[in-house]
């Protein structure tokens, strides 16, 4: 749970493109030392098809099958994973504790004129904040329209059901993150919470065009089905 709020702000931005290779989007991440755990470097993957999408982090996969209509949240830690229907009724999915969290979430989006290049993109900034219940995350978005895959037809199709079940957002919070313009290549984001300050950013480090890896869209067979997200299970 420590940790959960570090993955579940990983920049969100991919798009499934009518190639026989797939897009591959590949991410550093960093967070700070926060209650009690370490600090923390690793690499995120992002793959997308025609339509699906994987979202794979060490704690966790995150699985967008549009033609099924299912979504499948996969935990490695305790090697589970939650079949979702599509169009996603969240309440189904996550324990009444977490149901009242979903109920106070707020997001606030406005770009701030700034420009800045991160890597090899141009981007535009965007602050971010959101609201949990009585805690308040603050992002700063660098976000990029030069990004070489159609990033618009991504914030239409996949984007809405991939952000709500992992921010547990409702649809007007989804609907204001759709305010950033284009592909989010760095965001930083702060917060305290029980007297501690926690920071992490997330920063893209290569789109490619590429097959995915056997597997990449699926989870293992070995996995355990369950019927609810198991949040403490999370690293």
């Amino acid at each position: 749970m420590k940790r959960i709020f570090a993955v579940l702000i990983v920049g969100i931005a991919f798009i499934a493109l009518p190639l026989a290779a797939d897009v591959h989007i590949q991410q550093k991440s960093h967070t700070d030392a926060f209650m009690g755990q370490p600090a923390k470097d690793q690499v995120n993957h992002q793959w997308i098809a025609k339509d699906k999408f994987a979202m794979i982090t060490d704690e966790m996969t995150i699985i967008v099958d549009l033609s099924a209509k299912k979504m499948y949240w996969v935990n490695h830690a305790n090697k589970t994973y939650v079949p979702m229907d599509l169009p996603l009724d969240l309440t189904k999915y996550f324990p009444p504790q977490m149901q009242q969290m979903m109920q106070g979430v707020t997001i606030t989006v406005n770009p701030n004129g700034e420009t800045k290049t991160v890597g090899k993109w141009n981007c535009d900034g965007y602050d971010v904040t959101i609201n949990i219940m009585m805690m308040t995350m603050n992002q700063k978005v660098w976000a990029s329209t030069d990004v070489g895959f159609d990033w618009k037809a991504y914030n239409e199709k996949m984007m809405p059901q991939f952000t709500q079940a992992m921010m547990r957002m409702s649809e007007d919070s989804v609907k204001e993150f759709q305010k950033i313009n284009g592909f989010q290549i760095r965001t930083e984001m702060n917060m305290e919470m029980m007297g501690q300050k926690m920071n992490q950013w997330t920063e893209v480090t290569s789109i490619t065009n590429e097959s995915a890896p056997a597997g990449t869209y699926t989870f293992p067979s070995s996995y355990t089905k369950k019927d609810q997200i198991d949040m403490m299970g999370m690293r």
